[in-house]
């Protein structure tokens, strides 16, 4: 039997058509999805703005990547809710000044509704954290990104 082996490296390709300053169709893939800006900064509130994209990107790569460590180590964490508070300094998207962290500190909370003790619980946060690629991405970038993950009640 021949063995497959997947491949280390792919390329992401994703594509933007703007229909005003404010308002851009992203096609990822067979999909598409917008981002905008709300009212009050002109935009048509159609989307989430890029840098909440950016979060709720987190939000989605925790939940894949808890997941897959979860089946990884045998633990049963059922469903998550993860929610986010973000620390987000706004001086450089106003051209105020540029800012070296603009993303300073998130709060990521994770409530698992499965079985799993505590202990189960927190081995599979730190092997997320080991493997998300957004938490990597925002941790380099000198963002302090706190982390709970807990059971439900």
């Amino acid at each position: 039997m021949v063995e497959i082996k997947m491949k280390t490296s792919v390329k992401q390709r994703a594509k933007g058509v703007a229909s005003s300053h404010s308002r851009i169709e992203v096609s990822v893939r067979d999909l598409t999805f917008v981002i905008d800006e709300p009212v009050e900064r002109d935009g048509t509130n159609t989307g989430p703005t890029p840098t909440e994209t950016a979060v709720a990107a987190l939000i989605g790569c925790t939940n894949v990547i808890g997941n897959k460590c979860a089946k990884a180590l045998g633990v049963d964490i059922g469903h998550l809710t993860i929610s986010t508070v973000c620390d987000f300094d706004r001086r450089g998207v106003t051209l105020a000044e540029e800012i070296e962290v603009p993303f300073q500190a998130i709060q990521l909370s994770v409530v698992c509704d499965g079985p799993a003790t505590q202990a189960d619980i927190d081995r599979v946060a730190a092997e997320t954290a080991k493997y998300c690629p957004l938490s990597k991405l925002f941790r380099q970038a000198g963002t302090e990104i706190t982390e709970t993950w807990t059971k439900s009640d």
